[in-house]
């Protein structure tokens, strides 16, 4: 913090943006949630592209309806969701880092090919951490810009912290096309089956792996309903147990959620299983009313594609 100076100054707000670094560890036996970016794969990709390491708080900006201006030189890459991004009013590629000069605007319209985005400066963002991280928990009140849990307003200030001279990591340039995914395609989600698994009935496996499920509205960091056929469990009462990332959770109205990075830390409904870290990143790019499908696999299968992502950012 001591080395942060002033980066981008906030003119208009938007919905929706706050601070993400990895996220929070080692703080749920406290009841306190992890944090971190829902679409792991955009904000990791956001900060490789401007040298940055893993872990380096990025904005996440969701929605759009954001507006900034350079307060300094910085070089800047936005990655995630297409939300008509423009600098100085001209169309501001994704995907690549690029330069930005001291005065010009950043500004993020409405969602064009999925719902967040996320802009990484070269450095990182600069903010006092809570239990370890900057990651913004609205809810918990912890960590973001403030370190309070407060998304931005018109008039904040993000802080930034400047790349010394032969500090910094060689930055990718522009990511491969195949990472730029166009999330307004039906995904499929990787999900690794859990302990209730065996408890749904027959007809209700099939109807979960075999049939189409529509992301519904109530749906933000906390978790996604999915709405479909009604799935059906022969345990009505669980005593609460940890709640990981991804856990598919099926209440009594048979209608699964999916419970994302600002969860909460134990829960009662039986679970479907676990979607993967990044079935998680691609559900959180999905619109209400989007197609979604279910896809069991197996435990090896999914570490060894998550190892495979992390390789990219090693």
């Amino acid at each position: 913090m001591t080395d942060a100076v002033d980066g981008l100054l906030v003119k208009r707000a938007g919905p929706l943006a706050l601070l993400q670094d990895a996220g929070r560890c080692g703080v749920r036996r406290l009841g306190v949630t992890q944090g971190g970016p829902v679409d792991l794969h955009g904000w990791a990709w956001a900060n490789h592209l401007v040298g940055n390491a893993w872990g380096t708080p990025a904005l996440e900006v969701t929605f759009g309806g954001l507006e900034l201006v350079a307060e300094r030189d910085l070089a800047v890459a936005v990655a995630g969701a297409d939300l008509g991004a423009t600098l100085d009013g001209e169309p501001l590629p994704g995907w690549r880092s690029l330069a930005i000069k001291a005065g010009q605007r950043l500004a993020f319209d409405t969602p064009v090919n999925g719902l967040r985005a996320y802009l990484a400066v070269a450095g990182g963002f600069s903010a006092p951490p809570v239990l370890g991280s900057v990651s913004c928990v609205v809810r918990e009140g912890l960590g973001g810009h403030d370190g309070q849990g407060q998304r931005l307003v018109e008039g904040d200030r993000l802080r930034v912290t400047p790349c010394r001279a032969g500090s910094g990591r060689e930055r990718a340039g522009e990511a491969p096309p195949q990472e730029a995914i166009d999330y307004r395609q039906p995904a499929v989600l990787s999900l690794l089956p859990g302990a209730q698994v065996g408890e749904f009935s027959g007809e209700s496996l099939y109807r979960a792996f075999n049939m189409p499920w529509r992301v519904d509205d109530r749906a933000d960091r906390m978790g996604v309903r999915l709405a479909g056929p009604p799935l059906h469990c022969r345990v009505t009462s669980m005593i609460s147990e940890g709640i990981g990332l991804g856990a598919v959770q099926v209440p009594p109205d048979g209608q699964p959620i999916a419970l994302l990075n600002d969860r909460q830390t134990i829960g009662g409904y039986p679970r479907l299983g676990a979607l993967t870290p990044l079935a998680c990143s691609r559900l959180a790019q999905c619109l209400p009313g989007q197609e979604v499908r279910l896809k069991a696999v197996p435990s090896e299968r999914a570490l060894d594609e998550y190892r495979r992502f992390r390789r990219t950012f090693a």
